[in-house]
C-alpha cells in the first residue's frame, strides 16, 4: 500500500516528471468550511483540469455526486493521457478539499498510482512555489487506461441497513457537528436533518493542521479514541460524498489497510431523502 499523500517539495522536484500527470480538481462550491477566494485564476505549472462534479459522477442518476461508471470514468482518464504507469498527483485550491473525492473514485477504478498534494495550492503559494495563470495547453497523447470498479470500495444505503444492526462496521459522518446533530438545515432541499442511527461525527476540519493533514500518530489516535479499534470497518459519508473522502483518506495516513474503508455513495444526501430510513438526532 502505497502512503497516498506527496508533499509540495516532491511535486516541484517531480514537474517535469514524464510520468505524471497533475490535475486540478477544485471545485466551484464549497460546503463545510470558509472558502479561499482568488481574485486571479492560479494553477500550479503543467495542471491539467477535470471537473469533479461532470466528468467524475455519473450524470444519469437521481443520486447527488454518484460515482461515476467505468465508460465514463475510462472516457476521462485516456483523455488526460492517463496509463498504468502514470503517476496522478490530484490538487484542489482550498488546501485539502475535493483532491480526496478524486482520489477514491480513481483508487476505486483501479488506477493506484494516484495521490494528493498534502496543503494543495494554498501550502504551494505559501512557499512561494511558482504558479502560472493557465492550464496547460499541451495536448496530452490519449492514454490507454481502463476503469475496473472495485465494487467493495463503495456501498449503498442496503449494505449500511444490513450490517450496522450487527455492529459490524463503524460509520463516520464528516458533516458538522451542527447538522449532524440535526440543529442546522440541510443545504439541499428535500433532506432531513439529522444522522444514520448508530453513526459517529468527526467532521473533516478535525483531521486537518491548517491547509494540510494531521501528522499519521495524531490521526491514528483521533481513530482509535472515535471508533475503539483499529480492527473495525469504517464507513464514510458526509452531505454528499466529497468531503467523506477527507475522513477517509486521514485514516488511511493513520494506518488503516484500504481493504477496512468504504464511501457510502450518496451520504446522507441519499439517506436523508429516503423517508423509509430511520434517523436519528
Amino acid at each position: 500500500m502505497e502512503f497516498p499523500l506527496v508533499t509540495t517539495s516532491w511535486l516541484e522536484a517531480n514537474l517535469n516528471n514524464q510520468r505524471l500527470v497533475l490535475i486540478d480538481v477544485s471545485m466551484s462550491k464549497v460546503v463545510g468550511k470558509k472558502a479561499i477566494e482568488y481574485d486571479r485564476p492560479v494553477f500550479i505549472p503543467n495542471s491539467q483540469h477535470l471537473d469533479l462534479e461532470r466528468s467524475l459522477c455519473d450524470l444519469t442518476s437521481t443520486q447527488v455526486h454518484a460515482f461515476p461508471v467505468e465508460d465514463q470514468f475510462t472516457r476521462q482518464v485516456q483523455r488526460l493521457g492517463i496509463n498504468a504507469e502514470s503517476i496522478v498527483v490530484f490538487y484542489d485550491n482550498q488546501g485539502v478539499y475535493s483532491a480526496p473525492r478524486a482520489w477514491w473514485v480513481f483508487q476505486a477504478m483501479g488506477c493506484k498510482h494516484s495521490f494528493v498534494l498534502d496543503g494543495g495550492l494554498p501550502q504551494w503559494l505559501s512557499e512561494k512555489r511558482a504558479v502560472v495563470s493557465g492550464l496547460s495547453v499541451d495536448e496530452p497523447v490519449p492514454g490507454q487506461m481502463n476503469g475496473k470498479l472495485q465494487s467493495d470500495f463503495i456501498c449503498d444505503s442496503n449494505y449500511i441497513m444490513d450490517k450496522r444492526a450487527g455492529g459490524q462496521l463503524t460509520l463516520i459522518d464528516a458533516r458538522s457537528k451542527e447538522r449532524f446533530l440535526g440543529l442546522a438545515p440541510e443545504p439541499r432541499a428535500g433532506v432531513r436533518s439529522g444522522h444514520i442511527p448508530s453513526a459517529l461525527n468527526l467532521p473533516f476540519p478535525e483531521v486537518l493542521n491548517g491547509h494540510c493533514f494531521k501528522s499519521p500518530e495524531q490521526l491514528s489516535e483521533i481513530f482509535l479514541n472515535l471508533a475503539g479499534s483499529n480492527n473495525t470497518t469504517l464507513v464514510f459519508s458526509c452531505g454528499s460524498g466529497i468531503t467523506a473522502c477527507i475522513t477517509l483518506l486521514a485514516a488511511v495516513v493513520a494506518g488503516y489497510s484500504y481493504s477496512q474503508l468504504i464511501l457510502y455513495d450518496g451520504s446522507w444526501s441519499d439517506w436523508g431523502s429516503n423517508s423509509v430510513l430511520p434517523v436519528e438526532r
